[in-house]
This record gives C-alpha cells, structure tokens and sequence, in this order.
C-alpha cells in the first residue's frame, strides 16, 4: 500500500487522469450527439448510462490484460498482412463510426434536421442508442487501456484514473450536449471531428500511426474559428 502513496505514484494518477480525459473527448462528443436524439427528460439518464457502460467496459479490460495483450498476435494472414483482434475491431469501429457521422450530417443539412426520439417509440430509441453508445465504447476503450498499460503497472492506480476520467466526463457531458445542440454549425463540426477519429481507427487498423494530436489541434482551430464567427454574428 505504501507504494501507492510515493510522489511518482501520484505523479503516473494525475498524468494519467489527464490523459484520460483528453481520450474521452470524442467519446464525450459521440454520447452528446445521440442522446441529443431523445426527448429532453431522458438524456441525463441515457448520458449516465452511456458512460457508466465506458467505465465498466474500461474496468472489464484492465482485469483482462492478458486478453487484450494476446488480441494483438495475428489470427490469420491476409495478403501477406497478419490480422488480428484489436485490428479487427478498430477497423469494424472506425467504419461504424464514419457511416454514422456522415448519415448524421446528411440528415441535419440535407433531412432537414436529425430525427428525434419522439419520431419512433422512446423505449426503442433508448434501447438503440444505449447499444451504439455501447459498441464504441468497447472501440474507444482500446485507446484509454493501453494509454493506462503504458503510463503504468499499477492496476488501482489505472482504475482510479479511468474513474476520474469518468466522473469529469459525466460532469461536463451535460453542458457539451447543450451547447452542441444549440448550435448546429457546432454539431456538422463535431461531426466532421468524429469523422476524422474513424479515419484514424481505420488507419490504425492498417497498421499506420497517426497521433491523435493532430486531429485534437485541427479540431480546436476550426474551432476557434468557429466561435469568433458565432461572436460576430451575435454583434451584427
């Protein structure tokens, strides 16, 4: 127990407890849009739900590491390219993603809005957006636990970071759904930044590396650029 409490201990929580959430973002962001989907009395419920399903999910695979260690050894050869489970799923994800977010933009630019809960039954809406939330989760999940692996061996340690992570996402889920909402030239631009994260899933599961800080800095300039527009249309 004593070890826990060392300077470097606290150091690898809060290092780690930052990254998490920095991870979390587009998770935030894809949790948001959907549930934006469903009468406004139910998305808190559907928010929590969403992302008590990424700490479990988190959780489930740091008690796993073993598994997940071993869903990087090739299950067969394609090509001459070893292919395996975590390609697999990245690339089944990033898909998903992509199909998702461009079905999403077409119905708000061209549908003329995005089709809310009140369109089908609730329960039946709820129970396919929980679903979703869920299968990305499981995709997302792959970044934050080897981001944890890598940071350290200490399991309490990763568990409470991911814990952390989880509580400020829930925190500010809220307001970031809002605020999304509100304004649609966010929504096509959070959109377009979760159509960028498949890409890179997809490329990931090819075997190519591109760091996500790329995409997290183009990301804030559009918006930057954004905001200074929305503050000059609220002048004129």
């Amino acid at each position: 127990m004593e070890h826990l409490l060392t300077l470097e201990t606290l150091f690898a929580f809060l290092t780690l407890s930052f990254l998490e959430i920095v991870l979390g973002i587009d998770n935030i962001i894809f949790i948001s849009i959907l549930t934006n989907k469903l009468p406004e009395d139910i998305r808190p419920k559907a928010r929590t739900m969403g992302i008590g399903l990424a700490l479990i999910f988190r959780i489930l695979m740091l008690l796993s590491i073993t598994w997940i260690i071993g869903m990087t050894e090739p299950f067969m050869h394609l090509f001459g390219y070893g292919i395996n489970g975590r390609d697999t799923v990245l690339f089944l994800g990033g898909a998903f993603l992509i199909q998702k977010s461009t079905r999403e933009i077409y119905e708000i630019v061209e549908a003329g809005g995005a089709k809310h809960g009140q369109d089908m039954k609730v329960q039946t809406a709820f129970a396919a957006i929980i679903l979703q939330i869920a299968l990305l989760d499981i995709v997302f999940s792959f970044d934050s636990i080897l981001t944890a692996i890598g940071m350290t061996q200490d399991l309490p340690i990763m568990i409470a970071a991911i814990v952390v992570a989880m509580i400020v996402m829930l925190t500010f889920s809220g307001p970031v759904a809002n605020l999304i909402e509100r304004h649609p030239s966010l929504q096509i631009l959070a959109l377009a930044f979760l159509i960028l994260i498949g890409v890179l899933l997809v490329a990931e599961s090819a075997g190519y590396h591109v760091p996500k800080s790329y995409i997290y800095a183009a990301v804030g300039f559009s918006l930057g650029v954004e905001v200074l527009n929305m503050r000059g249309k609220t002048r004129t």
